[in-house]
């Protein structure tokens, strides 16, 4: 399957996990080590063609996801899951121990944020939805950004990207009663 947007990833084994799931464009950032030649090129490549960016979902991939976008502006997000992440063997975490599969559908399921401060939910919907203030919140926006494709956050987060990602209500009404499936 062809990606027609560069990947952007942290580093080259990153590189070759992306090229075993699928046919793309991608340039590595060298990790936190991101440099101004390699900025421009994003640049570039986010005018060219446009640019997703795929980083580890830990604390150093989300700051480089942060560096990035705030350079580009708008451009497709693709997340995994730390479980996704995860290699079985030392328990590292990294975009280079998942499976070409998990990496083809975070990319399928990439989204666009819009950041146009209409905000569609509020903490109240997160609340009546058991994705905070409750022992099992935390569990429950695991799975539900796991299905939509936006990632392991904290609330705060998650209301964010549910917003900026303007996510339908019917798909997150859907991706509901799939956890509620694997709840009960």
């Amino acid at each position: 399957m062809r990606i027609k947007e560069v990947v952007v990833v942290e580093g080259k084994d990153d590189i070759s996990a992306v090229k075993r799931a699928v046919d793309a464009d991608i340039i590595a950032t060298s990790g936190m080590g991101i440099t101004e030649e390699t900025l421009k090129k994003i640049e570039q490549a986010a005018v060219r063609s446009g640019i997703v960016i795929l980083t580890d979902p830990d604390f150093p991939g989300e700051r480089i996801r942060s560096i990035v976008s705030a350079r580009v502006g708008s451009c497709k997000q693709a997340y995994l899951t730390q479980k996704q992440a995860r290699c079985k063997d030392t328990g590292k975490i990294g975009v280079e121990y998942a499976s070409p599969e998990t990496i083809k559908k975070a990319l399928i399921q990439a989204k666009v944020e819009h950041n146009t401060g209409d905000n569609l939910y509020s903490l109240q919907d997160l609340y009546y939805w058991g994705l905070t203030g409750s022992s099992f919140g935390g569990k429950r926006r695991s799975k539900m950004g796991e299905i939509l494709g936006i990632g392991n956050t904290n609330a705060k987060q998650f209301l964010r990207r549910i917003n900026s990602f303007n996510i339908p209500r019917e798909e997150l009404e859907k991706a509901l009663l799939q956890i509620e499936g694997l709840d009960g």
